[in-house]
């Protein structure tokens, strides 16, 4: 499943720790080059955060008991028959499922579900009624009894059942579409994953319980009926000549949470895979065109996937389809998956260059999941990041195959790699596995830690492994356990085998314990050789349980930028290596290509050293991005002054790439935000201003013959921040193309559309915010209407700030993209910060109903008071979600009160020097 994880929003959880003030190397000559890496072997969260303000939010509070379901009865067939009412939005069901090792008791899984019969059949035996049904529904579970014990051996259960198509995007539920004659109509469609297929039908909703399904549909005629496997019977239901019965082929052995229907009215496009699979791409009605985009993706895919695993697709065909209502951005399904409409359908003329990106990593992510998850599952929910964290990295090593334009592998830096170290620099971060008991546990993993610091750890394995037996290994490890049930262990068994290297050694340091090692870098030259020394640093107070890592260290010099002069394991507490041939001019880069996941400080003098490689850009670019990050990370933690991350990011006035400048985008952005608590915020908008003028003035408006997609992308990106922060010159062309876009003269192209809108609403009054929900009102498609959604809380007038929070939880915008709206008015301003906080907190239990407390409502948590930066906002944070539970959320309440405090910090700290930069770096020469 992919969650919206993409870092579309600037991000805040940056910071070390409390670190040991020895550990920092003090600035040593800029002529001397003894490199000392010393590796800070401690909680990378020790104190710092209980120690900031005197505050604490306190531990993570004990899990609720959890028991795993009875191994004595379980499924090796399920006869599944469903029949939804898409007038009444309930549906009833029949289940025969095939079961062994019987008892007088069967224990299941079933939410929100009532029994109307149930009976068992032993193989060859008579029938015999459950006298009673006992509902545990704190655990979701029911217990079915039986007069008598039932023998053992194989038999058959058959229940009748009857539930509800429920609104919460969750289970089978109902999703509202629009017929394009304007008629509101209802779809039924599943989402199973975590553990929400009992809510559909009774059953051992656990990922090691694995059976084959029949799945049949009865659904009226004229509807379109879907499920993982394809179609073998259509025929008319007897009871109403308005109804069909149609039933698909058996499934491979699989787990409940990919079991997938889905009944409604779609148009398709069509096409083969070069290994003969069929592929359809299922849209809304009248929008095929909007698939093909798509299908080329997943036609491409699904061959390079078969090459690289040597495993060939199992299933016959494979279905992906835009649904209206989704929480996540899209659910790997067996051979039907789910996505939401803007993670999907691009249009030729409307979609801008960031959307057919962002479809393409979706669909890698989401094949890649048929064999990595569907294929090889999960033994349990611990395991979540394997499926997660993998296909997180897979899905970018696919589209860098597929289009090669895009310079994936630098863009993953900044959208996953920096994103994992911010949230796992946190006191309330969590190792990649957890062990996870009760279902409400099962939501607060889907995270970045999940995501994308297991994408960023296995990228890392992968370039420690080498490519051929890391594909060796993989291919080992889909072979050995496919239709099966694996654990982390099994996969580094198989890497460990093919590679010859300590694979569980090294990875189980990076997935068992939360955190990441800071590289301390010093250097000292002798003659024309480098020594290497490496210590270890431990933080005040740490003890035998302070955790320690196993890094994979690499270093390139100016020499050759592009490839590793030296690489080793960094293993032991001390060690000294040496490289030759280094002279006292060339430059030193510790992680070259940002691979290893860990940050680095270097001694004033090897910074200065690397500067001019900024400047002439002879960095690589992944590389200058990782500079940055690091200091700007390390002034966060208040281990270096935030003025010297800003004397950096001057040094960037020549920068070319579009992955740079996002990611220098975001950090200012945080802040922006920062300093919006103080009285001189204009001065960091000037900054930003004067930073991104001249890339500005150089891409200009319109696109150039020969620009491709980073181009369009860099556009967007500077034309916006140049907009939001107030450069006139922008603002003005932007009304310009803005009044004729909206009078017909000039269709603005896809790629302007956010940085114009963004900019005209930033600057404008309730004339322009009534214009732009005009605009969404007679918007028909996804994208432009979330385009929209995403900048209207940059509007800056209180009342107009409130329109746009009641706008969110209007009609006209869909459930899962209130959280954007809600979280654009939080992100845009201080003033915007708190009208959301109280709107979220007057609004709370309809958010919370509508979300049922899963990941969306961790989300719109985190978007809404992140940016707080006042001590006392923690405590009211936290004091209003212990009145106002959301156990799905605990963790995230937790990180954001931590981070509310860091950011307090941060501005007592530094403000004051911030702001004597702001104003000396303007002042006059004397």
């Amino acid at each position: 499943m992919l969650l919206l994880l993409r870092r579309t929003v600037p991000l805040l959880s940056r910071r070390f720790a409390s670190c040991c003030p020895s550990a920092v190397p003090k600035p040593i000559l800029a002529s001397s080059v003894l490199l000392n890496l010393g590796k800070i072997n401690g909680s990378i969260h020790s104190s710092f955060f209980g120690s900031v303000s005197g505050q604490n939010t306190g531990t993570m509070p004990e899990r609720r008991p959890f028991v795993r379901l009875p191994t004595d009865v379980y499924p090796v067939n399920y006869g599944l028959c469903l029949r939804p009412d898409l007038i009444d939005f309930t549906f009833d069901g029949k289940l025969e499922a095939q079961v062994t090792q019987a008892t007088n008791q069967i224990v299941m899984n079933c939410a929100d579900i009532d029994i109307i019969t149930a009976s068992f059949a032993p193989d060859g035996g008579d029938e015999i009624n459950a006298t009673g049904f006992n509902y545990q529904n704190e655990d979701e579970k029911v217990t079915l009894s039986f007069p008598s014990a039932l023998q053992k051996g194989s038999g058959t259960l058959k229940i009748d059942f009857v539930g509800e198509l429920n609104d919460k995007m969750k289970g089978f539920y109902r999703s509202k579409y629009t017929t394009p004659a304007g008629e509101t109509r209802y779809a039924a469609v599943t989402q199973f994953e975590a553990t929400d297929a009992r809510r559909a039908f009774p059953c051992w909703d656990e990922p090691a319980i694995k059976a084959t399904f029949d799945i049949a549909l009865i659904v009226p005629k004229d509807r379109v009926a879907l499920s993982n496997m394809n179609v073998i019977d259509r025929k008319p239901y007897p009871d109403d000549e308005n109804l069909v019965e149609v039933k698909f082929a058996t499934t491979p052995i699989m787990s409940t949470y990919l079991v997938a229907f889905v009944i409604g009215e779609y148009d398709f496009v069509e096409s083969q895979s070069s290994d003969g699979v069929t592929v359809r791409v299922y849209t809304p009605v009248g929008k095929a065109e909007q698939g093909k985009f798509a299908l080329e993706v997943a036609t491409k895919t699904l061959p390079f996937y078969n090459d690289y695993f040597n495993v060939p697709y199992p299933l016959p065909k494979i279905d992906l389809i835009a649904i209206a209502d989704f929480a996540a951005g899209a659910m790997e399904n067996w051979g039907l998956v789910t996505y939401r409409e803007t993670a999907l359908l691009i249009d030729p003329k409307n979609s801008c260059s960031s959307s057919r990106q962002w479809v393409a990593l979706v669909v890698g992510h989401e094949l890649a999941h048929q064999w990595f998850g569907n294929l090889v599952t999960m033994e349990w929910w611990t395991h979540l990041w394997l499926n997660e964290g993998f296909a997180s990295w897979i899905e970018y090593l696919c589209v860098d195959h597929c289009f090669p334009e895009y310079d994936i592998w630098t863009q993953f830096v900044s959208a996953d790699y920096t994103r994992a170290l911010d949230l796992d620099a946190l006191d309330s971060s969590h190792p990649i596995e957890v062990n996870v008991g009760h279902p409400s546990e099962v939501d607060e993993i889907f995270d970045a830690i999940s995501y994308s610091k297991g994408a960023s750890v296995i990228r890392m394995l992968h370039n420690y492994t080498g490519d051929e037996d890391f594909r060796k290994g993989m291919n080992a490890y889909l072979l050995k356990f496919q239709h099966k049930n694996a654990s982390t262990e099994d996969l580094w068994d198989c890497l460990a085998q093919a590679s010859g290297k300590p694979i569980a050694a090294v990875m189980s340091s990076w997935t068992k314990q939360m955190g990441f090692p800071i590289i301390v870098v010093d250097q000292e030259q002798v003659s024309h050789f480098l020594s290497f020394s490496i210590m270890l640093y431990l933080p005040p107070g740490s003890g035998e349980d302070c955790p320690s890592w196993m890094v994979p260290i690499s270093i390139c010099t100016s020499e050759d930028p592009k490839c590793s002069k030296l690489k080793f394991l960094l293993d032991k507490a001390e060690t000294t290596v040496t490289v030759s041939g280094i002279g006292p001019d060339q430059w030193v880069k510790i992680n070259p290509g940002t691979v290893g996941f860990y940050r680095i400080q270097y001694s004033s003098s090897m910074l200065e050293s690397l500067l001019p490689g900024v400047r002439d850009l002879s960095l690589q670019p992944v590389d200058r991005l990782g500079l940055q990050n690091d200091l700007f990370s390390l002034s966060r933690a208040g281990m270096i002054s935030t003025v010297e991350v800003l004397k950096l990011m001057e040094a960037f006035i020549n920068e070319p790439n579009y992955t740079v400048w996002s990611d220098l985008s975001c950090n200012l952005g945080v802040l922006s935000s920062l300093l919006s608590h103080t009285e001189f915020h204009e001065e960091i908008q000037e900054f930003i201003r004067d930073l991104f003028s001249p890339i500005g003035l150089r891409l200009g408006w319109d696109s150039k013959p020969g620009e491709g997609h980073l181009d369009a992308l860099l556009r967007g990106l500077v034309l916006g921040k140049l907009g939001k922060a107030g450069h006139k010159p922008t603002l003005e062309e932007a009304r310009r193309r803005f009044k004729e876009h909206v009078e017909g003269k000039q269709v603005l192209p896809a790629d302007l559309r956010s940085p114009v809108y963004l900019t005209v609403l930033k600057h404008g009054d309730s004339a322009t915010l009534d214009t732009m929900l005009k605009l969404h009102k007679q918007a028909d498609m996804q994208e432009e209407k979330n385009r929209i959604e995403r900048v209207l809380g940059a509007i800056s007038a209180p009342e107009l700030t409130q329109k746009v929070l009641n706008f969110a939880l209007s009609e006209e915008v869909r459930p899962q993209d209130t959280v954007s709206v809600i979280g654009g008015v939080a992100g845009s301003s201080k003033l915007g910060r708190k009208a959301a906080w109280k709107f979220v907190r007057d609004n709370w239990e309809e958010l919370y109903n509508r979300y049922q407390g899963g990941f969306l409502i961790s989300r719109l948590i985190k978007l809404t008071v992140d940016g707080f930066a006042i001590d006392k906002m923690a405590a009211e944070v936290k004091s209003f979600f212990e009145s106002h539970p959301a156990p799905a959320a605990e963790r995230t309440v937790q990180q954001c009160c931590e981070n509310i405090l860091l950011n307090a910090a941060w501005l007592k700290r530094d403000a004051d020097d911030i702001h004597q930069y702001l104003l000396q770096r303007k002042a006059p020469p004397v």
